[in-house]
């Protein structure tokens, strides 16, 4: 394998395949980056069983020369050095391994040289059926995580809860994520006659948010029973799915409400930030609701110790009952109003142990919902 790379792509590609390895396994192979020079391209691969990731680097980007290719072949080098060494070297990188797995990098008067290990030993990638691909805008996809991967589980007593579930029905992708004390849900419409739940692990969507570009892409998404992928023009990302039955979240959304208020989304969360102060004293970070003479909504919070801090805000409309007296955690609620782009918000009360639910005014395909908690 003999090669000549830009070292500003190289070390952007290792970069990014590097997330997916893991410094602490029993498998020293799994320690390094498989780099694979093809004619018309670099492949690089990190891996650690469960999340496979995979760059590739064409010969030109945007017009411009990046990559040259003497020698095809493939080598695996541990992702720690090769990451290190590459973000200081300058200019352009000349690559060279021999078949011993050494592979030796130049850049000007500079060279360096690491042992590898065979590529052959690599494991290999899983088989994917790629025959019928779901295709999805990567904007729309990167919103639909933003505003519902929050919500997973962070207590892996329960681990279909620590994971975001994809659930396929015809033209139809549901996005739901849970801790059982709050969902975030968002909904939808694709070209896909794919059916189907899948569950994927909070940390390879939070890597999957780190590799998809800012730019509108489109990313293609193929399933399997172990795996998911989503591709773009350069990237893979592979996750092993989490086994299990997620719950039927839908259950959960109440059918009506006592009362329904029409709230500023940025005001309501200022509010809530500001109340948050005091909340921290309680387990679950209480902040109490309360409407006031049927026209204001009343933010409060008290600490035994600092003191308490109250504030009323205007709503803009209110259907249903007047009385309203709940407590909930804050920062689920500020989870929430942050992912909610809409200016305004329908906020939904069935009463002072039941949950709230949370819609953005004109967008019916996105919703939240949030357990009360006790006051004391």
């Amino acid at each position: 394998m003999e090669l000549s790379i830009n070292s500003e792509c190289f070390h952007k590609a290792i970069s990014e395949v590097s997330k997916a390895v893991s410094l602490k396994t029993p498998f020293p192979i799994l320690t390094g980056i498989k780099i694979t020079a093809e004619e018309d391209a670099l492949v690089l691969i990190g891996s650690n069983s469960d999340l496979i990731i995979e760059k590739k680097i064409p010969l030109t980007i945007d017009g411009a020369r990046v990559l040259e290719v003497k020698q095809t072949g493939s080598v695996v080098v541990t992702a720690k050095y090769i990451s290190e060494i590459v973000k200081k070297l300058p200019g352009d990188i000349h690559v060279k391994a021999d078949g011993k797995q050494l592979i030796t990098l130049q850049s000007g008067e500079i060279i360096t040289s690491l042992k590898g290990f065979p590529s052959e030993e690599y494991p290999n990638m899983p088989v994917i059926d790629e025959s019928s691909p779901i295709r999805i805008p990567s904007t729309e996809l990167l919103e639909m995580i933003k505003q519902t991967a929050f919500a997973v589980a962070k207590n892996e007593s329960r681990p279909v809860l620590t994971g975001v579930n994809l659930f396929f029905k015809e033209n139809h992708l549901t996005c739901a994520a849970t801790n059982s004390h709050r969902l975030a849900l968002r909904e939808l419409k694709i070209d896909s006659n794919i059916r189907g739940s899948f569950i994927i692990p909070s940390t390879s969507i939070n890597e999957l948010v780190k590799l998809i570009p800012g730019e509108t892409e489109i990313i293609h998404i193929f399933l399997s029973d172990s795996y998911i992928v989503f591709k773009t023009a350069d990237s893979s990302l592979f996750s092993r799915l989490i086994e299990g039955n997620y719950p039927n979240v839908s259950a959960l959304i109440p059918k009506d409400s006592k009362t329904v208020i029409t709230l500023d989304t940025k005001q309501f969360l200022k509010g809530i930030d500001r109340a948050c102060l005091f909340a921290s004293e309680w387990k679950n970070n209480n902040v109490h609701l309360e409407i006031i003479n049927g026209s204001r909504l009343k933010i409060s919070s008290t600490s035994s110790e600092i003191g308490r801090i109250e504030e009323t805000q205007p709503f803009k409309n209110i259907e249903g009952g007047s009385e309203l007296s709940i407590s909930l955690d804050a920062n689920f609620m500020i989870d929430s109003l942050k992912a909610i782009k809409e200016e305004e918000i329908n906020v939904s009360f069935g009463g002072s142990m039941k949950p709230i639910l949370i819609e953005p005014v004109g967008n019916p395909s996105c919703l939240h919902l949030i357990s009360p908690v006790r006051s004391y």
